[in-house]
């Protein structure tokens, strides 16, 4: 006796084609080389010092003083314009902001003056009707 196993009809099998990946690669920036000189370097025998054009500074002002026979550097125009122009502001803004909140000062100091001296009444009552009332309660006790 002999078993006969059916024998399955599969289709073919897919044609896929073989991928090739190339290797990554990475753009590594390059920098020239900085070249520092060693601290005790010094020109050769041989060689001859540049000669470097110099540009003169002018001298600042001075202000001599007489008296005390003293020689005062003076500041540049630009320093003495701004500190000028904000001294300037500074008193002009003062003196205006004086002039508008001296009456708005004033009018709140006597509000709250009022407040307080309203407080102060209240308390000054109420001192009073608690004396009053103790005074009482015991004249009360020593008549009982």
């Amino acid at each position: 006796m002999s078993i006969i196993l059916p024998t399955p009809n599969l289709p073919k099998g897919l044609d896929i084609p073989q991928l090739y990946l190339k290797q990554p690669t990475a753009d590594v920036p390059a920098f020239r080389p900085i070249v520092v000189p060693p601290a005790d370097l010094e020109r050769p025998e041989e060689v001859q010092e540049e000669e470097k054009e110099t540009t003169e500074q002018p001298e600042p002002p001075k202000l001599k003083i007489p008296v005390i026979d003293i020689q005062m550097p003076l500041p540049e125009t630009a320093v003495v314009v701004t500190a000028v122009t904000t001294a300037v502001i500074a008193v002009t803004t003062t003196t205006i902001t004086q002039s508008l909140f001296e009456p708005i000062k004033k009018k709140v100091q006597k509000q709250l003056q009022s407040k307080v001296d309203a407080w102060k009444k209240k308390k000054k009552e109420k001192e009073i009707s608690l004396t009053e009332s103790k005074e009482s309660e015991e004249s009360s006790k020593k008549n009982k």
